[in-house]
Protein backbone atom coordinates (compact mmCIF):
# COMPACT_ATOMS: atom_id res chain seq x y z
CA UNK A 1 0.00 0.00 0.00
CA UNK A 2 1.08 3.50 -1.03
CA UNK A 3 1.89 6.02 1.79
CA UNK A 4 -0.50 9.46 1.90
CA UNK A 5 1.31 11.94 0.40
CA UNK A 6 1.95 14.74 3.20
CA UNK A 7 3.26 18.27 1.69
CA UNK A 8 5.24 20.42 3.59
CA UNK A 9 7.05 17.29 5.05
CA UNK A 10 9.85 17.44 3.24
CA UNK A 11 13.46 15.39 4.64
CA UNK A 12 16.49 16.98 4.44
CA UNK A 13 18.08 14.63 2.32
CA UNK A 14 17.76 11.23 0.80
CA UNK A 15 19.73 8.21 0.07
CA UNK A 16 19.85 6.39 -3.28
CA UNK A 17 22.64 3.95 -4.77
CA UNK A 18 24.25 4.95 -7.86
CA UNK A 19 25.40 2.03 -10.48
CA UNK A 20 27.44 2.63 -13.26
CA UNK A 21 30.16 0.97 -15.51
CA UNK A 22 34.01 0.37 -14.09
CA UNK A 23 36.56 0.94 -16.76
CA UNK A 24 38.26 -2.48 -15.86
CA UNK A 25 34.57 -4.34 -16.70
CA UNK A 26 31.37 -4.69 -14.61
CA UNK A 27 29.61 -2.50 -12.56
CA UNK A 28 30.98 -0.63 -9.00
CA UNK A 29 28.05 0.91 -6.28
CA UNK A 30 28.21 4.51 -4.33
CA UNK A 31 25.38 5.03 -2.02
CA UNK A 32 24.99 9.22 -1.71
CA UNK A 33 23.09 10.91 0.57
CA UNK A 34 21.27 13.75 -1.63
CA UNK A 35 20.25 17.04 -0.69
CA UNK A 36 16.52 17.18 -0.54
CA UNK A 37 15.60 20.47 -2.72
CA UNK A 38 12.09 21.67 -4.69
CA UNK A 39 12.07 22.54 -7.90
CA UNK A 40 12.47 26.33 -7.61
CA UNK A 41 15.52 25.73 -5.22
CA UNK A 42 16.97 23.03 -7.35
CA UNK A 43 16.78 25.93 -10.12
CA UNK A 44 18.14 28.57 -7.90
CA UNK A 45 21.42 25.71 -7.12
CA UNK A 46 22.00 25.50 -10.71
CA UNK A 47 22.01 29.61 -11.65
CA UNK A 48 24.41 29.69 -8.66
CA UNK A 49 26.63 26.86 -10.51
CA UNK A 50 26.69 28.29 -13.47
CA UNK A 51 27.39 32.01 -12.49
CA UNK A 52 30.52 29.96 -10.31
CA UNK A 53 31.96 28.69 -13.47
CA UNK A 54 32.03 31.60 -15.48
CA UNK A 55 29.18 30.57 -18.10
CA UNK A 56 28.50 34.20 -19.78
CA UNK A 57 25.96 34.79 -21.36
CA UNK A 58 27.39 37.10 -24.13
CA UNK A 59 30.19 34.71 -25.34
CA UNK A 60 33.45 36.92 -24.45
CA UNK A 61 36.21 34.79 -23.81
CA UNK A 62 39.97 35.65 -22.11
CA UNK A 63 42.70 34.32 -23.21
CA UNK A 64 42.43 31.62 -20.17
CA UNK A 65 39.24 30.69 -21.03
CA UNK A 66 40.09 29.72 -24.80
CA UNK A 67 39.48 26.33 -25.20
CA UNK A 68 41.97 23.61 -25.24
CA UNK A 69 41.07 19.90 -24.10
CA UNK A 70 43.03 19.81 -21.12
CA UNK A 71 41.58 22.82 -19.93
CA UNK A 72 38.07 21.48 -20.74
CA UNK A 73 38.40 18.14 -18.97
CA UNK A 74 39.86 20.20 -15.95
CA UNK A 75 37.23 22.47 -15.89
CA UNK A 76 34.49 20.04 -16.38
CA UNK A 77 35.82 17.65 -13.25
CA UNK A 78 36.21 20.72 -11.24
CA UNK A 79 32.83 21.64 -11.53
CA UNK A 80 31.63 18.45 -11.49
CA UNK A 81 33.16 18.30 -7.97
CA UNK A 82 31.65 21.55 -7.22
CA UNK A 83 28.00 20.31 -8.18
CA UNK A 84 27.93 17.07 -6.55
CA UNK A 85 29.55 18.70 -3.18
CA UNK A 86 26.42 20.76 -3.62
CA UNK A 87 23.79 17.82 -3.95
CA UNK A 88 25.40 15.23 -1.47
CA UNK A 89 25.97 15.50 2.29
CA UNK A 90 28.16 12.07 1.92
CA UNK A 91 28.75 8.30 0.72
CA UNK A 92 29.61 4.78 1.54
CA UNK A 93 32.86 5.05 0.21
CA UNK A 94 36.10 4.12 1.91
CA UNK A 95 37.76 7.40 0.92
CA UNK A 96 36.31 11.01 3.23
CA UNK A 97 33.93 12.92 1.14
CA UNK A 98 35.94 16.10 0.55
CA UNK A 99 35.97 18.27 -2.11
CA UNK A 100 39.65 16.40 -3.29
CA UNK A 101 38.04 13.15 -3.50
CA UNK A 102 35.25 13.85 -5.24
CA UNK A 103 37.58 15.26 -8.00
CA UNK A 104 39.10 12.10 -7.95
CA UNK A 105 35.97 10.50 -8.77
CA UNK A 106 35.17 12.86 -11.29
CA UNK A 107 38.31 12.28 -12.47
CA UNK A 108 39.02 8.51 -12.69
CA UNK A 109 35.38 7.64 -12.62
CA UNK A 110 33.24 10.24 -14.87
CA UNK A 111 30.34 7.81 -15.37
CA UNK A 112 30.19 7.31 -12.02
CA UNK A 113 29.99 11.30 -11.34
CA UNK A 114 27.42 11.71 -14.06
CA UNK A 115 25.39 9.21 -12.89
CA UNK A 116 25.29 11.22 -9.30
CA UNK A 117 23.94 13.99 -11.08
CA UNK A 118 21.63 12.57 -13.37
CA UNK A 119 20.08 10.79 -10.96
CA UNK A 120 19.45 13.54 -8.52
CA UNK A 121 18.46 16.34 -11.22
CA UNK A 122 15.27 12.98 -11.98
CA UNK A 123 14.52 12.87 -8.39
CA UNK A 124 14.10 16.48 -7.90
CA UNK A 125 12.46 17.80 -11.30
CA UNK A 126 10.98 14.73 -11.96
CA UNK A 127 10.25 12.96 -9.06
CA UNK A 128 11.56 9.42 -9.22
CA UNK A 129 14.69 7.74 -8.65
CA UNK A 130 15.41 4.44 -9.76
CA UNK A 131 19.09 2.14 -9.39
CA UNK A 132 19.75 2.53 -13.39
Amino acid sequence: MAAKVKLGARPKEFKHTVTAPLPEGGDGSIEVAYVYRTRTEFGQFVDAQMEANGVKPDGTLTEEEKFTMLRMQMKARDSNAAYIMGICNGWNLDFEFTRATIEQLCDELPGHADKIMNDYRAAILEGRLGNS
